[in-house]
């Protein structure tokens, strides 16, 4: 199985070292399970809160699954937790993100080829998150919109952007932002010709 989305999740681990793809994988439907339990919930009501299918979370929960990162914060919204809680994630000593070094971030890379997400919060252990973006011209989510629980702040500060949320779409400049619910379906595009630079910020983190 093509293991690409799963390698995704140890740029945001801050241990240096790196395990075999199997033991990772392993521990994170332990980890997953063992949340699920606690929480009383059936692999059926997880699913339905969601939106990832019974055998997704099956596959997963045995250590068979190789997940994208997107699909493992569907999962985290349903059980009401930081997507960092399903892994080993250790708190960064420094609580200062120098410019061009925060970790690169992909929620699903075939819907997001071109586009750069570096994580200007030291980790993803935390109530927010703050990414910064770039989106090259023509790329759009409108195929894969984004649906979670918290809040969302988005900040413009180079191209334009369009934006739609529940339907209604905003076309944002530098210097605008845009403020929403994250549980109302949301997706972005650039029109072009430039590339758009923005920061969003999360609560709880979505990546």
């Amino acid at each position: 199985m093509h293991q690409r989305p799963l390698a995704l999740f140890l740029g945001v681990m801050a241990t240096t070292d790196i395990p075999d793809p199997s033991t990772l994988q392993g521990d994170l439907g332990e980890q997953v399970r063992r949340l699920r339990a606690e929480r009383g919930l059936t692999l059926e009501e997880v699913a339905a809160r969601s939106g990832v299918s019974i055998g997704s979370l099956s596959q997963i929960e045995r250590g068979k699954g190789n997940p994208a990162f997107f699909t493992l914060t569907k999962i985290a919204h349903a059980l009401e937790i930081p997507v960092a809680r399903f892994f080993h994630v250790e708190r960064s000593v420094s609580p200062v993100v120098r410019r061009g070094h925060g970790r690169r971030l992909n929620p699903h890379p075939h819907d997001h080829e071109g586009a750069v997400y570096e994580l200007l919060t030291p980790d993803l252990d935390r109530a927010l998150e703050v990414v910064r973006y770039e989106l090259p011209p023509g790329l759009s989510t409108h195929d894969t919109p984004f649906v979670h629980g918290g809040e969302e702040v988005g900040i413009i500060l180079r191209g334009t952007q369009v934006t739609c949320v529940n339907g209604v779409e905003y076309t944002l400049h530098a210097g605008d932002s845009i403020s929403f619910q994250s549980s109302l379906p949301h997706w972005f595009r650039n029109p072009g010709p430039d590339t758009v630079e923005g920061i969003f910020v999360c609560t709880p983190p979505t990546f």
